[in-house]
């Protein structure tokens, strides 16, 4: 599988990563989809401290036994949680990013982390002490890399300025285009990597469109409408065939962007991972393709989600 490289780092992603909080709590069933995913060529695991209140880390730990020099391992801190009660509290301090990055290396049972993702932000927060612990943790070798997962335009723009964040995970898909507003040439001119996650918006760009409109879409999507997300995919449908289907339209559309270094989607099966996986054997989008995609589907304003 092609790889890209993430941003100025001399980290090399998979074009299409596997985010883990779906893989669910079977630890077989977990271990036969990240073994699948890897033996396919996709070498990001995207997990969160915050998922399943540390299990899932715990989870892709034991799954990475004696493979763990084959991935770039990213998560997550931030959000303080106590297991026991299943509560957090949103929390970038110094103070608790350096507890929990040790937490972090404990569930994972890896000694250091390719990838540390502040998991959120607001303009409020105390930015530069945020930014100083991801520092440190880098000088001390635990961290290879840091970079945020925010979709505010303000607190990346923060982050650009004042630290040294290689990638932005950030929601983006056909019916998610914020993105394209004022975020993507930002990143792309600072030489800071996409992380596009969601990039099948829930299920409703994958095969099973239609079915998934009506279970995740009727109070609408974002600022869509349930009309106007069926209105899409039909739309978008029309431009399919037995070559290319849903899902390898929507990942090829993101993949297309200049500065996304990878779409990165979730699986609770080996036979859904491997839908996702077969968009590889698609013919690239031509350009007129992709101004059709873009032509089909409706931009977000961006101002009403700062």
């Amino acid at each position: 599988m092609n790889k890209r490289q993430l941003g100025t780092s001399n980290l090399y992603i998979s074009k299409i990563g596997l985010g883990c909080m779906t893989l669910g709590t079977e630890q077989q069933k977990a271990t036969e989809i990240i073994d699948r995913a890897l033996d396919s060529g996709i070498n990001y695991l995207d997990t969160a401290d915050l998922y399943n209140f540390g299990t899932n880390e715990e989870i892709v730990g034991k799954a990475l036994k004696g493979r763990r020099d084959q991935v770039v391992l990213g998560t997550k801190v931030g959000n303080h949680f106590d297991a026991q009660k299943e509560d957090w509290f949103w929390d970038p301090s110094k103070s608790y990013i350096k507890e929990g990055v040790k937490e972090s290396l404990r569930r994972l049972q890896t000694d250091y982390i390719d990838l540390y993702q502040l998991h959120g932000g607001t303009i409020d927060d105390p930015i530069d002490e945020t930014i100083q612990a991801f520092d440190e943790l880098v000088q001390e070798g635990v961290v290879r890399y840091y970079g945020i997962s925010s979709i505010r335009p303000n607190v990346i723009r923060q982050f650009v300025e004042r630290s040294n964040i290689v990638s932005v995970m950030m929601q983006y898909s056909l019916f998610d285009r914020r993105p394209e507003e004022e975020v993507l040439d930002l990143l792309h001119q600072n030489q800071i990597s996409v992380l596009a996650r969601g990039p099948l918006a829930k299920g409703m760009l994958s095969d099973k469109g239609m079915e998934k409109v009506e279970e995740k879409a009727q109070n609408g999507y974002l600022t869509h409408s349930y009309e106007e997300v069926k209105d899409m995919v039909h739309s978008l449908q029309e431009h399919t065939d037995q070559n290319r289907t849903l899902q390898a339209l929507a990942l090829q559309y993101v993949l297309g962007q200049p500065g996304v270094a990878s779409a990165v989607f979730g699986a609770s099966s080996v036979e859904q991972l491997e839908k996702n996986i077969s968009m590889l054997e698609a013919s690239p989008l031509t350009e007129d393709l992709y101004k059709t995609l873009q032509e089909k589907t409706r931009p977000i304003v961006y101002q009403k989600h700062r």
